[in-house]
């Protein structure tokens, strides 16, 4: 039974739209709403709304449903809508009218955001972790092979010498941005919307701060009107912290693809994270790299859709935020994935010296010369045009 469900009966198509991939995708939220419903049922208990054998019922059976989804045993269906209404009913038909009062100074709205935000922050915890463990890969490669020199580029051309270090390190940097940025994310999200109702409040006093210390968030958002107004507004910043972590693994794996091409040879892709050619047996190809370096671009359209979607509303909940999901789980998804396997190819990347070398042709030493003649006191302008006529 629906959580909204009266005495008229839905037609069955516009269930079917309604409900979209909800079924699917709310199983990634199953343990963060139990674990916000077991925040709030302490919180009724704590005002009197539940007694204290409620409470640990409800909590008990709420950990098994966390235990039933870990083992792929909780299932969702299309005529329950999302997990939300699936651990009710569970609820329920173990608890019977128990499971009933759950709902007690809660509409599915703040339920809703609090289970999307506990889960933003478990996965947040899982990309910062994924990040030192890519940082420490870099650091690696640097301690074994930093020292080899080969060309930098600019225009795609060959500029000055830079060296193995001086290139991973310029990532490296970056990423710790990143993890700046995710610092400042998981902040932003680390409020919690319990007890806000459907975006202005409850007719019941309830304990907020209570329940947000017991769900793990670091604060309340005090203003109801504003849990609304923040959904969408928060997992776009989510998002954009995705794209700049996407965008940097992008420019590496295009830096690989160009280096390891067997004209310039610098780096080497071992055999294992390759794939060949159905027609030329000869080929190792960097499909994986091409493919993460494609996946940015999928991470910066769920964020550009997600802008898009949340544009346009009044204010309070509109159904429109129901879709918000899906762009935001597909996108935490692919750059964990993409992370774990970029860390793995600078974990297998193999550094020829003798083709780093090779690749220093004289052009490459031209700015070092302009500077070798500017220490003799040559004006800088006069150095570069005598350098420069080497090369016409």
């Amino acid at each position: 039974m629906k959580l909204w469900q009266k005495n008229s009966k839905l037609d069955p198509r516009i269930e079917a739209y309604t409900v979209g991939d909800d079924p699917i995708l709310d199983l990634n939220l199953v343990k963060y709403d139990c674990l916000a419903s077991i925040a709030h049922t302490r919180m009724l208990g704590k005002i009197g709304v539940l007694e204290k054998e409620e409470v640990e019922k409800l909590e008990k059976e709420l950990n098994h449903i966390i235990e039933l989804n870990q083992k792929n045993k909780f299932h969702i269906t299309l005529e329950q809508e999302d997990c939300h209404t699936a651990i009710e009913n569970h609820l329920t038909e173990k608890l019977g009218e128990l499971g009933e009062k759950i709902h007690t100074a809660r509409s599915r709205n703040d339920q809703v955001l609090a289970a999307l935000r506990l889960y933003y922050k478990s996965e947040l915890d899982k990309i910062e972790k994924m990040i030192h463990d890519f940082l420490q890969s870099l650091q690696n490669l640097m301690k074994h092979s930093g020292s080899v020199q080969f060309p930098g580029y600019t225009h795609t051309r060959k500029a000055m010498v830079s060296s193995v270090s001086l290139w991973a390190a310029g990532y490296a940097e970056s990423m710790a941005d990143n993890l700046s940025l995710l610092d400042f994310t998981r902040e932003l999200i680390d409020q919690s919307p319990l007890g806000t109702g459907a975006g202005y409040g409850v007719p019941l006093n309830v304990d907020r701060e209570f329940t947000a210390e017991q769900a793990g968030f670091s604060r309340v958002q005090q203003h109801p009107t504003y849990v609304q107004l923040s959904r969408g507004k928060l997992e776009s910043t989510l998002l954009h912290a995705m794209t700049q972590i996407m965008v940097d693994l992008n420019r590496l794996a295009s830096d690989l693809i160009l280096f390891s091409e067997s004209v310039l040879g610098y780096f080497r892709l071992p055999p294992a994270l390759c794939t060949g050619s159905s027609i030329m047996p000869h080929k190792k190809n960097p499909d994986v790299l091409e493919l993460v370096r494609a996946h940015y671009h999928r991470v910066l359209a769920g964020e550009i859709q997600l802008k898009t979607q949340i544009g346009n509303l009044i204010s309070g909940y509109h159904r429109d935020m129901q879709i918000t999901k899906k762009p935001v789980m597909e996108s935490l998804d692919i750059t964990e994935k993409s992370i774990t396997i970029i860390t793995l190819v600078i974990d297998n990347l193999k550094v020829d010296p003798e083709k780093c070398k090779a690749g220093l042709t004289p052009e490459i030493y031209a700015t070092e010369k302009v500077y070798a003649l500017v220490k003799e006191g040559v004006p800088f302008r006069e150095a570069y045009r005598r350098i420069a006529r080497e090369f016409e």
